[in-house]
């Protein structure tokens, strides 16, 4: 199973590297874009639309790779003094009712998208020799997809946790909440954390 996880995990970093790149073909074609535009006094109407597919493409491709190097944005101030299990449970829940039915409408409108797209050639219409819009529309599904195949992992991973009481092993470059660093910062002392933790293992005027 850990092999699996981290089969998926290395997909979504070789995809986020190689998408990576784009901010430099993106900056080279910025910098020509200024280039012909004010010196050379010719500019390109299809430019402007280039940009923007090029870094929505990179947008949507980081998204299953920021995912497995833990690195979407959460509240790691309250998050990161839960014991364990109270974050994986915290985490399924939400992965549940918000991830995958968000992710699955992803996929399914972005079929559709790219589909209708390929099916009538599409252009944009800002300019009039707008670049083509389905290869870009393509990447939509392709992206949920992948962010599906690293949620599915992830959720795997909270209930490894559920039932061990640990987080899995991930790969040696995921950034991990510092909760030390967290400490000193609100001024948060070790017993509390205890407190915390005996409240949520056992609630007042509840069962373990």
């Amino acid at each position: 199973m850990q092999k699996i996880l981290f089969f998926v995990d290395r997909v979504s970093t070789w995809v986020g590297h190689a998408f990576a790149w784009l901010i430099l073909v993106l900056t080279l074609q910025v910098s020509w874009e200024v280039f012909s535009r004010y010196v050379l006094n010719r500019p390109y109407a299809w430019s402007f639309d280039l940009m923007i597919m090029f870094y929505g493409t990179m947008f949507m491709m980081a998204g299953a790779y920021t995912l497995a190097k833990n690195g979407h944005v959460r509240g790691d101030v309250l998050y990161g003094f839960f014991p364990p299990r109270l974050q994986a449970g915290l985490d399924l829940l939400l992965y549940l009712l918000f991830f995958i039915p968000g992710i699955v409408a992803l996929v399914w409108a972005g079929y559709t998208y790219a589909a209708e797209s390929w099916a009538i050639n599409e252009h944009s219409t800002l300019t009039a020799s707008g670049p083509p819009l389905y290869p870009f529309k393509t990447i939509i599904p392709i992206a949920g997809i992948l962010l599906l195949a690293q949620g599915i992992v992830e959720i795997i991973r909270c209930i490894v946790c559920l039932k061990q009481g640990e987080w899995p092993a991930r790969e040696h470059d995921v950034q991990e909440v510092d909760v030390d660093k967290l400490k000193e910062m609100v001024h948060v002392k070790d017993e509390d954390i205890v407190k915390l933790d005996e409240y949520v293992i056992h609630p007042k005027g509840g069962k373990p």
